[in-house]
């Protein structure tokens, strides 16, 4: 059983502004810990797979971060999207990178902004769904729910497959609201949809073509050029007519053959600044502190961020304070999601430098 990691690192989120950049997406900060997300994400896979198997999807801007940070990864296997066309056909690629290779190979697909507290947990997670993935099934990894979370997407738990420790998947549920979160959570039938796929690459590419006929004339141009020089000029021209579209939308949500493998290992999606103090240190008084110059004084569960000057934080409770150098942001823990508005009102502002 042939593993092959396929880490998803084309987003350019803006929640993370003003450490984010278009140039230096969350991906590419150490948010967590002195590493970037994504050396992280790679590190807990190197006992399940060898890093001349891991492939990294991203796009042109991003590429030479990605090989800079990611030290013996094969230039070969940063796979580079001409333009963002989301998950679908991100996933396409890959496969058809593997299925070169081997095309009974396993894509463990995942995020590479992700953390994971329990890196064993998760590699056993990782394993048990790759077996179940060898017999065909399309298999992701759910997420054990620890509150009544309003912001992932869930999946309903079906019936047990029989000797495999997995079950098939009964429904895909969008974000619910507080009320039907509550009831997912006391249920137990229901686990988080963390984005993490398991697959064979022949499987996928099936999958692709019986529910994405959209994609078959493109991928059928692609699949004789991968690998050879002639490869990006032709994927310049195909991918950019390829839908924009999630794996979970194009293929996940329609396909018969889905399984789920649930784990506990302490994962996060690191959604927000808010999200910090559940996967980072704290101090005395709950609050998360970083850099040099940062001064947290009668303050509690506050997150401060801090580069070279000195920043002074008095008497504040619950609140994001980040010093980027060039920008300050202050917000409330509780509305940290919204840093995307101070994202549009530089846009309107035409203050490109700063984004």
């Amino acid at each position: 059983m042939r593993l092959f990691p396929v880490i998803m690192a084309g987003g350019s989120g803006t929640r993370f502004w003003p450490l984010s950049r278009k140039a230096r997406p969350k991906q590419f900060l150490p948010l967590v810990s002195d590493r970037p997300l994504i050396v992280e994400t790679q590190a807990r896979l190197a006992d399940l797979a060898a890093l001349e198997d891991t492939l990294v999807v991203c796009g042109p801007t991003h590429a030479p971060e990605v090989r800079k940070l990611l030290k013996g990864l094969p230039r070969a296997n940063v796979l580079v999207e001409p333009v963002a066309r989301n998950t679908a056909p991100a996933i396409a690629l890959a496969a058809l990178h593997v299925a070169r290779r081997d095309p009974g190979g396993i894509l463990v697909v995942l995020p590479s902004d992700h953390h994971v507290a329990d890196p064993e947990g998760f590699r056993r997670a990782l394993e048990s769904a790759a077996k179940v993935a060898q017999g065909g099934a399309l298999v992701t990894l759910g997420i054990q729910p620890t509150r009544p979370e309003t912001g992932y997407g869930y999946l309903k738990v079906g019936a047990a497959l029989e000797k495999s420790g997995a079950h098939r998947v009964a429904a895909f549920v969008e974000k619910p609201d507080l009320a039907h979160a509550k009831r997912y959570l006391k249920s137990g039938n229901y686990l988080w949809n963390g984005g993490i796929f398991v697959f064979r690459a022949d499987a996928i590419l099936e999958a692709l073509r019986t529910h994405m006929p959209e994609l078959v004339a493109g991928l059928d141009r692609l699949a004789p050029e991968i690998g050879k020089r002639t490869e990006a000029a032709l994927l310049a021209k195909v991918f950019p007519r390829f839908p924009s579209i999630s794996i979970d939308y194009g293929v996940m949500e329609k396909a018969k053959n889905l399984a789920v493998v649930g784990g506990d290992f302490g994962w996060s999606d690191v959604g927000s600044f808010a999200a910090l103090p559940e996967v980072r240190p704290l101090d005395a008084n709950g609050n998360v502190v970083s850099g040099k110059g940062a001064m947290v004084i009668d303050s509690e569960g506050c997150v401060v961020l801090a580069q070279a000057r000195p920043i002074a934080v008095v008497g504040m409770k619950d609140t994001v304070v980040v010093d980027a150098g060039d920008t300050l942001l202050v917000v409330p823990r509780e509305r940290a999601q919204e840093v995307r508005k101070a994202v549009d009102a530089l846009k309107a502002r035409k203050l490109s430098r700063l984004l």
